[in-house]
C-alpha cells in the first residue's frame, strides 16, 4: 500500500500540473521529502512556504528556483540550515524559526539576504559570511544560545532591525550600538541586560476582575476589556487585561515583555502596567493595563514582506501637519519617558502607536521588545539608536502629510530638520529624545497658529 497518497489540495494541484505558472505556493504537509514537482515552477515561484511539513532537508538543487525571493520552513526539524539556500540567487528572505537548528553554513546564505528569521531554535554559532551579506537588513534571532556575534556585522551597513532576546550575552559588542541604520533591537532575557531593582509591583487578583470582550491579539498574547474593582471598592473601573501566551516570539519572551512594562511605569502617552494579575485558574501570566478610549486605532500596519523594515499605511492616510506633529510629539514624550526609567522599548513603530484618529493625541504600546537600559554611556548609545526609529517614524508622517500652505512652510522645514537630525548615520550626534520633546515644544505652544 502506497504511503504517498496526496491529502493536501494544494499538493494535489502541483501534481496534476494545475499550478504552472504560479508565483506562490503554500503546502501543508505532511511531507516526506521535497516535492519534485516544485521545480516546474522554477521559472515564476517567488514564495514558498513549508512551515510545519514535516521536512528534515531540502534537496542540493535548489538554486534551480532562479526567481524564490521568499522561503518559509519554520516548525519542521532541521539541525543545519540547508547549503543549497546559498545557491538561490535571488532569495532574500528566509525564515526557519522553532526547527532546532544548530548549525549554520556560511554557504546556506545566499548574497541577496535581507532578511532572516531563526527564531527558538539552539543555534550557537553565527557564521563569519553573515556580515558579507551587504543586503541585511533585518535579524530575528531570540531564543537561541548564542553568546556573541560574528564581527563582521560591524560591517552590515543596511542593518535596521535586530533581535537577540533569550541568549546567553553576558556583554554586547561594542561596535553594535554605532551601525549606522540601526534602528529597532532588542537583548532582554539575556544575561548582560541585568535585573530591574524595582519591586514594587501591584499585585492584582484574578477574582477582582471580570473579564468582557477580546479586543486584540499580537504575538505574544490576548488583550481583553475588563472591569476592575479595586482596592478601594466602590464603582468597577474599566480596563485592559493581556493575557500572555507563554511562548517565544520573535522578540523575546513574555515575561520579560511585562517586568519592562511594569517597570515602564505611567505616563499619558504610554499603555504601560498598572499591575500583575495573580491567581489565574489555569496559571496564565497577566498584566492590567489602562483601557484605550474607544475609536482610537493604530497607526499603522506592520511591516510586509516588501517593505521589510517598515510600516504599511492605509493608501488614504494623509494627515495635517498638525496632526503629524501632535502624532510625533506624543511618542516622542514616551520614549523620553521610559528613557528616563532605564527602558529601551526597542519596537518604536506605527504599527505599535495608537492615535484618536483627529487631534493627533497618541500612545505607545506593546512592550514585547523592550528592555533594560545600561547604566552610563552604554546605555545613552542606546538611546541614540530609538532615536533613529523615532526619526524614520516622523519622517514617515511628513512623508504623508496632506497639502502644507505656505504660511506653514518654515515649521515643516522645521520639522524636516530634525528627523534628519535624528536619522543621522553617525549614532553620537543624534539628539536624545529628551532634546527631540524640547526641541518640539515651541511649535505646540498654545499661541501658535494652528498647522492646518
Amino acid at each position: 500500500m502506497s504511503m504517498d497518497i496526496p491529502t493536501d489540495p494544494a499538493l494535489q494541484a502541483l501534481r496534476r500540473g494545475d499550478l504552472a505558472g504560479a508565483r506562490e505556493l503554500r503546502l501543508s504537509g505532511p511531507l516526506s521529502e521535497f516535492p519534485p514537482e516544485i521545480f516546474g515552477l522554477s521559472e515564476t515561484l517567488e514564495r514558498l512556504d513549508l512551515s510545519g511539513c514535516g521536512l528534515t532537508a531540502l534537496p542540493d538543487g535548489m538554486g534551480r528556483l532562479a526567481k524564490l525571493r521568499v522561503l518559509f520552513c519554520s516548525g519542521n526539524r532541521f539541525e543545519r540550515l540547508p547549503p543549497s539556500l546559498g545557491d538561490c540567487s535571488a532569495l532574500s528572505q528566509i525564515g526557519f524559526r522553532a526547527t532546532g537548528l544548530r548549525e549554520v553554513p556560511a554557504e546556506a546564505l545566499p548574497p541577496a539576504l535581507r532578511w532572516l528569521t531563526l527564531t527558538d531554535n539552539r543555534i550557537a554559532h553565527l557564521p563569519d559570511a553573515l556580515g558579507a551579506r551587504l543586503h541585511l537588513q533585518k535579524l530575528m534571532l531570540s531564543g537561541n544560545r548564542l553568546r556573541s556575534l560574528p564581527n563582521s556585522l560591524e560591517g552590515a551597513a543596511r542593518l535596521e532591525l535586530l533581535r537577540l532576546s533569550a541568549n546567553g550575552f553576558e556583554a554586547l559588542p561594542p561596535w553594535l550600538p554605532a551601525l549606522p541604520r540601526l534602528a529597532w533591537i532588542s537583548w532582554a532575557g539575556n544575561p548582560v541586560e541585568g535585573v530591574s531593582e524595582r519591586a514594587d509591583i501591584p499585585r492584582v487578583p484574578w477574582t477582582t476582575l471580570a473579564l468582557g470582550p477580546r479586543l486584540g491579539e499580537g504575538a505574544s498574547g490576548w488583550t481583553y476589556r475588563a472591569l476592575w474593582r479595586g482596592p478601594t471598592s466602590g464603582e468597577p473601573e474599566p480596563v485592559a487585561v493581556k493575557l500572555f501566551k507563554g511562548r517565544m516570539t520573535s522578540d523575546g519572551l513574555p515575561e520579560r515583555e511585562m517586568a519592562a512594562c511594569l517597570a515602564a511605569g505611567r505616563h499619558p502617552n504610554l499603555t504601560g502596567g498598572l499591575g500583575q494579575v495573580d491567581g489565574h485558574p489555569e496559571g496564565i501570566q497577566g498584566l492590567l493595563m489602562p483601557l484605550i478610549p474607544d475609536g482610537w486605532r493604530v497607526l499603522a500596519g506592520p511591516p510586509s514582506l516588501e517593505s521589510c523594515s517598515r510600516d504599511v499605511y492605509a493608501p488614504d492616510f494623509a494627515p495635517t501637519l498638525d496632526q503629524a506633529l501632535r502624532l510625533a510629539t506624543s511618542v516622542a514624550r514616551a520614549a523620553a519617558h521610559l528613557h528616563g526609567r532605564g527602558v529601551l522599548h526597542g519596537d518604536l513603530y506605527g504599527h505599535n502607536t495608537l492615535w484618536d484618529g483627529e487631534t493627533g493625541e497618541a500612545v505607545l504600546s506593546d512592550f514585547g521588545a523592550a528592555c533594560l537600559l545600561p547604566q552610563g554611556r552604554a546605555g545613552e548609545a542606546w538611546q541614540r539608536v530609538e532615536t533613529r526609529a523615532w526619526g524614520l517614524l516622523l519622517g514617515e508622517l511628513l512623508d504623508r502629510c496632506s497639502a502644507v500652505s505656505s504660511a506653514h512652510s518654515s515649521a515643516l522645514t522645521g520639522l524636516r530638520d530634525v528627523e534628519q537630525a535624528c536619522r543621522q548615520p553617525n549614532p553620537r550626534a543624534r539628539p536624545s529624545m529628551a532634546e527631540v520633546v524640547n526641541s518640539l515644544s515651541s511649535l505646540l505652544s498654545p499661541d501658535r497658529h494652528a498647522l492646518a
